[in-house]
């Protein structure tokens, strides 16, 4: 190599590799107190948008194990409070089974109309005081009439759509059908409900005409009215002379009587009790059942989102070991190039001695 002053050509060299271990060197100190290896998308701009689109179906699936948790707690809460439904309906199954034997007088069967009165009043207000995070689990009503009030339940016709996927599709969705949230009110369970006997239907209806005996008009059974009326049934009684229905300022004067005909007895109300025991119970198999699909859909999210982590860990995280030999070996040539660059500097210094 030929000697010259203006040009110093290993000075040069040795200048583009310091540059080389410095960059190195600042790369693996920027790897090594992040942790990731892609911190730019300079760094691999492929692995880049890969951990981007990975980062943020992670974010998602936990949000959806998050929704799936949720939605088995209101299934939880809906279940529970059927629970408690169906032991007063059971209690006062007892208690009309009890009244249909003939060895109860009527002060007997007014004591036990009491309590069905208090346990139907209580089966309302469990209903209508059902909720988790502000939706009525328990009020909605198919009848036409009440759509305005059905929009204030925080539930529409289709149920509610738990969100336990990725996508906006039918693949990522588990629907509660509204069967799980229908009334389950005293008017929900028995108004306008039948039962077939002996192959024939009947309706509860004639056997709530009988307990009213003409004085009232009933036309909701959540009412004070209503309550009685089904408790007298239940317990074989019915509204006596000089009982009259309340109003919003007037209490109902309530005065009961053992009915005289035996077909509208205690005993024809156990069936239409039966029916409404029987509807909870099949809601609470389809809880049983949809709770069942929220834990599988809660796994195989748990799974999908740990299998992302692990390749998301492998695409972009630092590999400590690797790294810090990698910086160990730049801080070397770098410290290697300095001190050459030094000695390069001074080569054209040797020209003096040949002047």
């Amino acid at each position: 190599m030929t000697l010259t002053i203006n040009t110093n050509i290993a000075s040069i060299i040795a200048e583009r590799n310091l540059n080389n271990a410095t960059n190195n060197l600042n790369k693996s100190l920027e790897r090594l107190s992040t942790g990731y290896t892609i911190n730019h998308a300079s760094d691999n701009a492929a692995g880049y948008s890969i951990s981007d689109m990975w980062t943020t179906q992670i974010s998602s699936l936990d949000l959806a194990a998050s929704n799936a948790s949720m939605g088995n707690d209101l299934l939880t809460t809906a279940e529970q409070t059927y629970g408690l439904l169906t032991e007063h309906l059971q209690r006062i199954r007892d208690l009309s089974v009890q009244a249909s034997n003939g060895t109860f007088g009527s002060t007997s069967l007014k004591a036990i109309q009491s309590e069905i009165h208090a346990r139907l009043q209580e089966i309302s207000r469990i209903s209508a005081n059902a909720e988790y995070n502000g939706i009525k689990l328990m009020s909605y009503s198919d009848v036409e009439a009440d759509a305005a009030y059905n929009k204030t339940l925080g539930i529409t016709s289709n149920g509610i759509d738990l969100q336990v996927g990725l996508y906006a599709n039918n693949d990522s969705i588990i629907n509660l059908g509204i069967d799980l949230f229908k009334n389950a009110s005293v008017s929900g369970l028995l108004a306008g409900k039948s039962i077939t006997v002996d192959g024939a239907t009947k309706s509860i209806d004639p056997y709530i005409t009988a307990a009213i005996n003409g004085k009232i008009t009933l036309s909701k059974y959540n009412i004070e009215d209503g309550y009685q009326i089904i408790a007298a049934a239940c317990s074989g009684l019915r509204l006596a002379t000089g009982s009259s229905a309340g109003t919003t300022t007037t209490p109902g004067v309530y005065k009961f009587e053992i009915q005289d005909n035996a077909a509208n007895g205690a005993k024809q109300m156990i069936g239409f009790i039966d029916n409404a025991i029987n509807e909870i119970s099949n809601r609470v198999t389809k809880i049983g059942a949809a709770q069942n699909r929220v834990a599988s859909a809660l796994s195989a999210v748990d799974v999908q989102s740990q299998n992302l982590t692990s390749s998301l860990s492998t695409l972009r995280d630092t590999d400590v070991a690797n790294e810090s030999s990698k910086y160990i070996q730049a801080q070397i040539l770098q410290q290697a190039s300095a001190t050459l660059l030094s000695t390069a500097n001074q080569t054209p210094s040797i020209a003096l001695n040949l002047l």
